[in-house]
């Protein structure tokens, strides 16, 4: 009997309304997991290089991890991948909320879909049942009348739904994937892949309990993570005022991206920050399956006609709509969000790619001419709001701007390139590099282009006497190191720090739980995967569970051609900031560029940044380097 999993992945052929399920073995299930290992597994087996990411050839996985839907808080999460539309390489963003643990309860471990369904569709799952249902009378709908309508169709309130809304049906290279309205796979454009499919949403119910090997042990950790989980500020922030925290200490260190990553300071970053927040629109703290943190945040603006069904911006959305776009209103903000959500558009690359649009404004090289009418200026909300809901309906500028702002840029051209802030052509989250040294490793290595959620970030770990640092010396990290320097410490410290967060993925554990963002202990962590599965397991089997993880992907980009000419940074990263505590702080080109060849020798990969056949030996996928009929060979 399997303890945590189901052993049974789902296959759906959309083209010839298809469904099978594919039974797999333990070993299976124990070397690829779940979550972004799971999608790198499908994705090279199933996918021919080269295809075009929102054709019908194109894959998509859908994979919660090994410990999703565990009875412990951050226990949760589930992945989406795809050959990314923004991208053009490996794609997959993850999501917390409910609707993992529910597939799981209702029999499966993952979801594969291929084809394009003729006409709108969506899936039903209802305790290993699967149906194929029409999707006509919902296709173009938002999200919230989506997810009504296919709870009164089934009579079930309690029903599921993962959906795209009209940006995903459009298209839009950055659309997403939103669960229960507010939780989201933001990144990597996975909604348009599914709008590509003519798949509107899955709708998933499941009763049965997930069977667990050792209750006592299970009930043991999480009692102890339920009464230690507020000890640590970082989390108990989490909890007063959500990732929104993150505003104004970010703003007081000069690294909270302003004006299109110009300044690192906002001059009126309180009008966006948690107090702001919580003193003018937020009702209620919310949170995912089994978490006792509750980071996530309601709203409501009269103003704006903005409900607490769809949540709150977190801190991404704040920064990308506020301060990036100079933006001071909360309830702008709160309705940029709602928009979004209700559209399903990333709010970082929506609030990047309207960013640069503002700063080609500022510069003459787009009018109102080009932006139909609109005065794109910096500090403009209504304009923001606008041009959101052009974006997602594709008219006029706004059909421009849902290519994404690298795109949008070679059709404006006139010299709007030195505007783009990508790698790998998705847009740079709301960290900044010039204050965190190892995000610029994390934001031109990672193989799914700019992600802040790669590894820890400096701060973490920037002192022996910051919470939770003494917790992840088991991992061979025993001396913190300045968060602005380029040094072989900090480069091993990013690539242990990296295969550690990519077993988070793979396992489906929310990155605020375990050390050094929260208070779970590695030995925690590991109890609980032997808690949960019955395996006998340790750290080190767990930490290679995640480098495949990170190995599968990478071969994936190198059978697509992205190389060391990829793992690249925008140019105004090295350029000095112009405002605020960091002012005239800039990366060092040569320092990164030594820095990321020393990542890559530690990892085992070449020069190149492509793994070497030995690595792939060491982690049991040989499979990878024999396969030259898929179009890749070492």
């Amino acid at each position: 009997m399997a303890f945590g999993y189901n052993g049974r992945v789902l296959h759906v052929d959309l083209s010839a309304e298809r469904i099978e399920v594919e039974n797999v073995s333990d070993e299976f299930y124990r070397t690829y997991m779940g979550g972004s290992g799971l999608i790198g597994y499908y994705l090279l087996k199933m996918m021919k290089p080269g295809i075009d990411p929102l054709g019908p050839d194109n894959v998509l996985v859908f994979a919660p991890g090994a410990l999703t839907g565990a009875p412990l808080g951050g226990m949760c999460r589930f992945a989406v991948g795809a050959k990314s539309p923004l991208t053009n390489a490996f794609g997959q963003s993850e999501a917390g909320g409910f609707w993992g643990p529910e597939l799981k309860r209702a029999g499966f471990d993952g979801i594969v879909i291929r084809g394009k369904a003729c006409k709108p569709v969506y899936l039903y799952i209802n305790d290993g049942d699967v149906s194929i249902c029409g999707a006509g009378d919902l296709w173009g709908k938002k999200t919230g009348e989506v997810q009504d309508a296919i709870r009164d169709r089934h009579k079930d309130p309690a029903i599921r739904v993962a959906q795209i809304g009209p940006g995903g049906e459009n298209l839009v290279r950055y659309a997403c994937i939103t669960n229960e309205l507010k939780h989201f796979n933001g990144r990597n454009g996975l909604g348009a892949v599914m709008g590509s499919k003519n798949l509107k949403a899955i709708a998933v119910r499941g009763k049965k309990q997930i069977p667990i090997a050792d209750h006592k042990l299970m009930s043991e950790i999480s009692k102890k993570f339920g009464s230690t989980v507020m000890e640590n500020p970082l989390t108990r922030g989490l909890y007063e005022s959500g990732t929104a925290a993150s505003v104004l200490g970010n703003n007081a260190a000069g690294i909270l991206p302003t004006k299109n990553f110009r300044y690192g300071e906002f001059d009126r970053a309180e009008a966006i920050s948690a107090k702001a927040m919580n003193e003018k629109i937020l009702v209620a703290r919310e949170g995912c399956y089994a978490c006792p943190v509750r980071c996530k945040r309601a709203v409501k603006s009269d103003r704006y006609g903005v409900e607490p069904r769809f949540g709150g911006p977190e801190y991404e959305t704040l920064a990308s709509f506020g301060s990036l776009c100079l933006v001071d209103d909360i309830e702008v903000i709160a309705k940029a969000n709602q928009m979004c959500n209700e559209y399903t558009l990333d709010t970082i690359s929506t609030g990047m790619t309207i960013a640069f649009a503002m700063e080609c404004f500022e510069a003459n090289i787009l009018t109102g001419d080009d932006t139909d009418g609109i005065e794109l200026t910096f500090g403009n909300g209504e304009a923001l709001l606008a041009m959101i809901e052009k974006i997602a309906k594709r008219e006029g500028f706004g059909d421009v701007l849902a290519e994404g702002s690298k795109r949008a840029s070679e059709i404006i051209g006139k010299g709007s390139e030195k505007f783009v802030l990508t790698a790998k052509g998705q847009e740079l989250p709301m960290h900044e590099p010039r204050g965190k040294y190892s995000l610029a490793l994390a934001y031109a290595a990672s193989e799914r282009g700019a992600d802040h959620m790669v590894a820890a970030h400096d701060t973490m770990v920037a002192s022996k006497d910051q919470y939770g640092f003494k917790e992840i010396m088991p991992l061979g990290i025993l001396e913190p190191e300045s968060p602005t320097v380029f040094s072989n410490l900090k480069v091993r410290t990013f690539a242990y720090l990296s295969m550690w967060w990519s077993f988070f993925n793979a396992a489906g554990i929310c990155d605020f739980v375990p050390v050094p963002r929260s208070s779970m202990p590695i030995k925690d962590v590991v109890d609980a995967m032997c808690a949960f599965t019955g395996w006998q397991t340790s750290a080190f089997e767990l930490m290679k569970v995640g480098e495949r993880a990170l190995v599968l992907a990478r071969m994936f980009n190198a059978r697509e051609g992205f190389d060391v000419k990829e793992d690249t940074l925008p140019e105004r990263l090295f350029s000095p900031l112009e405002k605020g505590p960091l002012s005239g702080n800039s990366l060092s080109e040569e320092e990164f560029q030594e820095a990321l060849q020393i990542y890559y020798a530690m990892m085992n990969w070449d020069e190149r940044g492509i793994p070497t056949r030995g690595k792939l030996s060491e982690l049991g996928l040989d499979w990878i380097a024999e396969d030259d009929g898929q179009g890749y060979s070492i």
